[in-house]
């Protein structure tokens, strides 16, 4: 298994004559103790892989287990149509408010295939409710992120197709995500990295996902995730987080920014998988967690750096 850390050399350039540790040994322990304490957690949860991808805008830290693995993206892939819609809306080629008819037949990526989708399974009734009617394309996308909605999901894949969601992806310099439709019965599915998620949440929380003002539009729309069992059971009350979970029955997804108090946030992604029926969202909340741990150690000990008693001379 492979982790990996890193940090800007200015984070980590130690003043003289530092009676504390040095940003290099915290940076060290914190990582350490983070590896040791995910492969406790994978033990634990009987996980067969685990991919995590982590930066912190406080620390500068950066840190990745499994990072360029690929992972069933579940429904984590729906950040990328997103993504793909508010292209399209930036492009002024589409408008939030513009009617979507509802329906619920669709073609897959294989010869066209017709294909249905299962409505008692359908995450959100009110999706379902308006069969036959039209919704916006922001509800449809605020359904499909907030409640997971896969006829939502359909119904805009649909409307800007899966080649500009790949553009978009490409104009971002996003790698690591394959976003496919339909194409279960030949043995493809949509496949997500850690470090490929991390990228699009990094671009995202910096407003620079096409403009500040589209970056803020999806982060409105990720902060009102109403899954929360994933990364924020792992937190301390109060915290914020805008994410995108995805959970089937081998995996299970969270790939989120975490606003707590006044630090400047932090995005995480962990992708598990396991055998059927025995991975839950409990193993992505204690990773969670361990990353929570793990920064909040390194973000103390740089207040002890600056403290009188560990002040650089």
């Amino acid at each position: 298994m492979r982790a990996r850390a890193v940090r800007s050399r200015a984070a980590l350039r130690a003043r003289p004559g530092s009676r504390a540790a040095s940003p290099e040994a915290s940076l060290a322990r914190s990582e350490n103790s983070l590896y040791l304490s995910i492969q406790a957690v994978k033990r634990k949860h009987k996980l067969e892989r685990l991919g995590i991808a982590l930066y912190d805008s406080e620390t500068r830290m950066q840190w990745s287990y499994n990072g360029d693995a690929f992972f069933h993206a579940a429904s984590t892939m729906k950040l990328a149509v997103l993504v793909g819609v508010f292209r399209q809306v930036f492009r002024k080629e589409l408008e939030l408010g513009a009617p979507v008819h509802v329906r619920n037949r669709f073609s897959s990526l294989i010869e066209d295939e017709a294909f249905s989708l299962d409505l008692d399974r359908e995450a959100s009734p009110e999706v379902a409710g308006r069969l036959g009617k039209t919704m916006s394309v922001k509800d449809l996308a605020y359904q499909m992120i907030t409640t997971s909605s896969n006829l939502a999901t359909n119904l805009l894949i649909d409307l800007v197709t899966i080649g500009v969601i790949q553009k978009a992806l490409d104009e971002l310099r996003v790698q690591g995500i394959e976003v496919l439709r339909g194409a279960f019965a030949a043995g493809k599915n949509n496949m997500v990295t850690a470090h490929g998620l991390l990228r699009l949440l990094r671009l995202i929380s910096d407003g620079r996902v096409y403009s500040p003002e589209i970056s803020a539009e999806l982060l409105e729309i990720l902060l009102d995730q109403r899954h929360k069992s994933g990364i924020p059971a792992g937190l301390p009350g109060g915290a914020h987080v805008a994410h995108k979970t995805g959970n089937i029955s081998t995996v299970h997804h969270d790939a989120g920014i975490v606003y707590i108090g006044k630090r400047r946030p932090y995005a995480a992604v962990i992708l598990t998988q396991s055998a059927a029926g025995v991975g839950s969202n409990m193993a992505v909340a204690e990773v969670s967690r361990q990353i929570y741990s793990a920064l909040a150690s390194l973000s103390q000990s740089e207040l002890d750096r600056r403290e009188p008693g560990g002040q650089a001379g």
